[in-house]
């Protein structure tokens, strides 16, 4: 029996399914299967989608994006830009108190994008243009610029990992080393501390005092309410064991299903399945550029020959029509931003012996390549299985470092060596909507030190970069878009391995789903 098989009749009958807690059985309480364990509480040191939908229940941001990917005033009343472009005066709205009952202050906000601002790739091309940022008032913040900044307000509600929250000051004056002690915010849901099991469990409950702002919910924008009194995440590695929890009622919603039990899943009645993100997943080899072998830009491009998109794609999503593309470069195929530009690096024909002569020409030396996988988090381990193959079959001295997510987000975090407990080459994905321009693709970056883990730098992707935000020319931002691709294919900071959609599976009791990622606010549960 093919191992697809038995997973898919396990599931069917409920023999893996788990006995969840039934502590909290009455109605309002939301059970959930994130797509891993929530490794770190804090939405600013952590760069990960698990921690970004974290904070999505439990801290706020000035701005907040609608499924259109427009700004709108969030936790601010208003804000008002000078004639000039050069100062932005934010003020917050009235009854904004975090969960620890204390009011929502500007030196709140000030301190807390100071913090974000040393962390965020995307935030620190901000605060290289900001000349002061001060409380203007008992409700106001004012930012004075160098020069005009025209995503200011876009940067403030992006929904990407590392949000811009607003903490406590106490908080937001900790080293971005350093993990806050607790977890304290305004938004429609508190951290239930006592309740966290790593590994297994993360609690939050309905924040009485949250102050929703007027309007229509739209994605990260507008009132976010708790309509459930309790919501509950329960970590479950195990694809089978989800699925028969989704089945038999002991959690009400899966984040990621993998693509064996989409089908299962259909054909249940008490079961939706839908794609809630339309611009998909970029999947991403990334590099540690700080040590070799792929400190060699050389030895990064010897890779390219060998790349099938289709293989990386159809282990992640399968094999079903419309879940997946190839001949994807490096911006989100749908958007203005993406082109041909050097895409033959990609789609013209693939060829293993080209790219084992590749990497002797450009001087692999057998040295030792850490693959970091995360077993407990399918779409990585999926890719990370190909990727393994891969190498092995081109001749690298692979150590293939099979960990959890948690261990994984730890390493690659880390400057060390490979043969300090470091990594050479991990899988990764990017949420589409963050991948439409060169803003906020935090992947694309060619910063060094100040860039995301894997450290590329690349001082003409960074200068072209600056251009782009710069530029109000549509056809001008498209020609530095291209250009920005093809110096991305000689300097690699990451090979695109395709675009996935990533599936959802709900049972119809929740109604309100919303667009965009896992969100728990304007969410209803019956019976």
């Amino acid at each position: 029996m093919k191992r697809r098989d038995l997973l898919l009749g396990t599931a069917a009958i409920g023999l893996a399914a788990p006995r969840l807690s039934r502590a909290a059985e009455a109605q309002g309480t939301l059970r959930f299967a994130p797509q891993a364990d929530l490794a770190s509480v804090d939405p600013i040191q952590a760069n990960s989608y698990v921690t970004r939908n974290h904070a999505a229940l439990v801290y706020d941001t000035l701005f907040g994006v609608d499924e259109a990917y427009r700004p709108h005033p969030q936790m601010l009343d208003s804000y008002a830009v000078s004639e000039d472009r050069l100062e932005w005066r934010l003020t917050l709205r009235e009854g904004l108190a975090f969960h620890d009952g204390a009011p929502v202050r500007p030196q709140d906000v000030v301190a807390s994008l100071q913090r974000w601002g040393k962390r965020d790739t995307y935030a620190q091309t901000l605060f290289a243009q900001i000349a002061d940022l001060a409380p203007a008032s008992d409700k106001a913040v004012r930012v004075r610029l160098k020069k005009p900044f025209r995503l200011l307000a876009d940067i403030l509600g992006k929904p990407a990992p590392q949000l811009p929250v607003i903490m406590p000051e106490r908080h937001a004056q900790l080293a971005v080393t350093e993990q806050v002690p607790e977890v304290i915010g305004s938004g429609p849901f508190r951290f239930v501390a006592s309740e966290r099991i790593p590994g297994s469990r993360a609690v939050y409950a309905r924040f009485p005092g949250y102050q929703p702002r007027p309007g229509s919910t739209s994605f990260w924008s507008g009132p976010k309410l708790a309509q459930v009194e309790r919501v509950e995440w329960h970590t479950i590695p195990d694809a089978a064991t989800a699925a028969a929890a989704l089945q038999s009622g002991e959690i009400d919603w899966w984040e990621q299903p993998t693509a064996d039990f989409l089908p299962l899943l259909r054909r249940n009645r008490n079961i939706r399945v839908e794609i809630i993100d339309n611009t998909g997943f970029m999947a991403v080899l990334r590099f540690n550029h700080l040590h070799p072998p792929f400190d060699n830009p050389a030895i990064r491009r010897a890779l390219l020959p060998a790349i099938r998109q289709a293989d990386f794609m159809t282990a992640v999503a399968g094999t079903e029509s419309g879940m997946w593309k190839e001949g994807i470069g490096f911006f989100q195929p749908d958007s203005s931003m993406a082109s041909e530009a050097g895409m033959a690096a990609l789609t013209g024909p693939r060829d293993l012996e080209a790219a084992r002569r590749a990497l002797r020409e450009a001087g692999y030396k057998g040295e030792r390549v850490v693959l970091a996988v995360p077993t407990d988090f399918p779409v990585l381990n999926a890719m990370s299985e190909v990727a393994g193959d891969l190498f092995r079959k081109l001749g690298i001295t692979l150590d293939y470092q099979a960990l959890d997510w948690a261990t994984v987000s730890q390493k690659i975090n880390s400057r060390a060596a490979p043969e300090q407990g470091g990594w050479s080459v991990n899988c990764n994905y990017a949420a589409g909507f963050g991948c439409r321009t060169p803003a906020a693709h935090s992947y694309l970056r060619g910063a060094g030190q100040a860039a995301l883990f894997g450290w590329p730098s690349s001082p003409r992707i960074e200068a072209l970069r600056e251009a782009w935000m710069d530029s109000t020319d549509a056809e001008e931002q498209q020609r530095l878009c291209r250009d920005i691709q093809l110096q991305a294919f000689e300097d690699l900071p990451y090979i695109p391995l395709g675009l996935f959609y990533q599936a959802t599976a709900y049972r119809s009791t929740l109604s309100g789903v919303l667009k965009g990622i896992p969100l728990f606010y304007n969410l209803r549960k019956q019976g």
